[in-house]
């Protein structure tokens, strides 16, 4: 016996809604916002949540670059990307990193050599700024991560080389 199931999707008063407007990104002050959420699907790797535990427990819940210990503010940072065909979600294609750092790392701002040594792109260190700049970026130059207690789960030599390549493109 076959059972047919149905529902209903109620998207909004639809006469309130110009679908040719422009999207509002400004309010004016003391303007009534009108609270407006998307439902959306997202993709989400099936492996994150648990790459992301081992590669935290491994660098002792602390970030590779800074030693920041706030799990909540830290990343398991791929340095192969997960989407690549070499990425694959083990320790040693991870770094512990802090969301700053991650950041910095993913888009070619830091660099980590083969040898394990942070480098600051070249623009960024002759950058004045304020004091994240100066601290949380251009003082790493030259450091060495701190890497997990087991050499076994030390970021792969050979996968740093691939993204180091990338750093000095980029710079």
């Amino acid at each position: 016996m076959a059972t047919t199931l149905t529902f209903d999707v109620a998207l909004d008063d639809l006469a309130s809604i110009d679908v040719d407007a422009e999207p509002v990104t400004t309010i004016a002050e003391g303007t009534e916002a009108r609270r407006v959420y998307l439902t959306m699907a997202v993709r989400q790797r099936m492996h994150q949540r648990s790459f992301r535990e081992r590669v935290l427990d491994a660098y002792r819940s602390q970030c590779a670059f800074c030693r920041l210990r706030h799990r909540e503010l830290l990343d398991a940072a791929h340095i192969i990307p997960d989407a690549a065909e070499e990425g694959r979600p083990v320790v040693t294609n991870g770094m512990a990193l802090c969301k700053l750092h991650h950041a910095a790392f993913d888009s070619f701002i830091l660099g980590v050599t083969p040898d394990y040594i942070i480098q600051v792109r070249q623009d960024i260190l002759q950058e004045e700024d304020g004091p994240i700049l100066r601290h949380g970026l251009q003082r790493l130059e030259g450091l060495k991560i701190q890497l997990p207690s087991d050499s076994g789960q030390w970021p792969n030599q050979d996968a740093l080389a691939w993204k180091f390549e990338k750093f000095q493109r980029a710079a």
